[in-house]
């Protein structure tokens, strides 16, 4: 459906099957997204999360006999996933005590594990401290993953796995990057719960 309504994202197809397969194995071995970008990159990284954390496409029971069944009918299956962007505390603190363009990697160094990977989002590709974050990744175990514009940025030299939307202005980027999210979630989804 994803390649019908934007035929133009055929050019990354191969990418974003990239990245579902890689969030399917993370999540199938108990690690953890962690999602990151800036202005509305953060938006998205936290809708990323919401579309996670509870059931997006599909009814997601949960069953676990740790759970009283009464509560256990009012909770979805989530699929660990947490925005690196959101909250005031942590950045502010560090921008004010260290350098704000570390804080997202100081995020990330307090709550990564090997085997989780990380999703940074940035029209540009070029957000510096999206790259300080990123460059922590592989010393830390973690995959990482970039959705950005058509030049791909110094993340994509950086990350393991780009997604590059064909688009160059940023609101264009941005229009093109929530059906390529809402494509992996679902499929991600899918792959979990169906």
């Amino acid at each position: 459906m994803l390649y019908e309504n934007y035929p133009e994202l055929l050019s990354v197809k191969d990418d974003i099957e990239q990245v579902i397969a890689l969030l399917v194995d993370c999540f199938r071995r108990g690690g953890k997204l962690m999602c990151a970008g800036n202005g509305g990159s953060a938006a998205d990284a936290e809708h990323i999360v919401g579309e996670l954390m509870k059931g997006f496409k599909l009814p997601r029971p949960v069953s676990d006999p740790r759970i009283p069944k009464e509560l256990a009918e009012k909770l979805q299956g989530a699929l660990p996933a947490i925005s690196l962007s959101s909250g005031l505390a942590l950045p502010t603190a560090y921008a004010n005590d260290v350098d704000g363009e570390y804080s997202v990697a100081q995020a990330l160094y307090g709550l990564a594990k090997p085997g989780d990977v990380a999703l940074f989002i940035s029209t540009s590709g070029n957000a510096r401290n999206l790259a300080n974050a990123a460059l922590l990744c592989e010393g830390l175990g973690v995959k990482s993953a970039a959705l950005t514009g058509a030049s791909g940025g110094r993340l994509a030299g950086i990350c393991d796995f780009t997604i590059r939307a064909p688009a160059h202005e940023t609101y264009r980027v941005q229009e093109y990057h929530l059906p390529i999210y809402h494509e992996i979630c679902a499929r991600v989804e899918a792959a979990m719960f169906a």
